[in-house]
């Protein structure tokens, strides 16, 4: 065997798996929990086989897509939020795309809190978005924006409160972190 045809299947491989995994959210986002792996694999164009090979359970499944989404708010932060100068304006921005994400994508979070318990992120993107939150929140203390006394265990609560208020419609979520905001300013 060549060593091209030794790539050409670990590059269909990892074509494979972005696929199922861009398929997957579209339809977690769509229909939600009721989700089957047969259906990812049929609407991915490949073999329920190789939705297992990739994600040997729906819960990886699930987690994979969960820390996709993670992932996608940390880069969003990183190149769209943090580069602002202005601490509170960089703040609405996380908090405004926590919302977003959580809005449009109401299965998908309901999928991801039944398989996995929560919609909190985990692993390394979950540290990631914690040192992010404690940037913005150090950033803010020093310029005079945020209140001395403030913690990244407020901000957390704070972005789990947006993303909460977005995926249930328990209110106006912009109106929250405006609300919010206003609580982070010092005394």
């Amino acid at each position: 065997m060549s060593e091209q045809a030794a790539r050409k299947p670990r590059a269909d491989s990892a074509r494979n798996r972005v696929r199922v995994l861009q398929v997957a959210c579209d339809l977690f986002a769509e229909r939600g929990d009721e989700v089957q792996m047969a259906e990812v694999a049929q609407a991915a164009g490949v073999g329920v086989g190789t939705v297992y090979r990739h994600f040997p359970t729906r819960q990886a499944l699930v987690d994979a897509v969960a820390e996709r989404r993670f992932a996608e708010i940390l880069a969003f932060a990183r190149t769209r939020c943090l580069p602002d100068p202005d601490a509170r304006r960089a703040l609405a921005c996380f908090l405004s795309r926590i919302g977003t994400v959580h809005e449009q994508g109401r299965g998908l979070s309901e999928a991801i809190e039944k398989a996995l318990g929560s919609t909190e992120p985990r692993g390394e993107v979950g540290a990631e978005l914690l040192a992010l939150t404690g940037a913005l929140l150090e950033r803010g203390q020093a310029d005079g924006a945020f209140r001395a006394d403030a913690t990244v265990a407020d901000l957390y609560m704070i972005a789990g409160a947006v993303a909460a208020i977005s995926r249930h419609t328990f209110g106006d979520w912009r109106r929250f972190i405006d609300l919010a905001l206003d609580g982070l300013r010092p005394r």
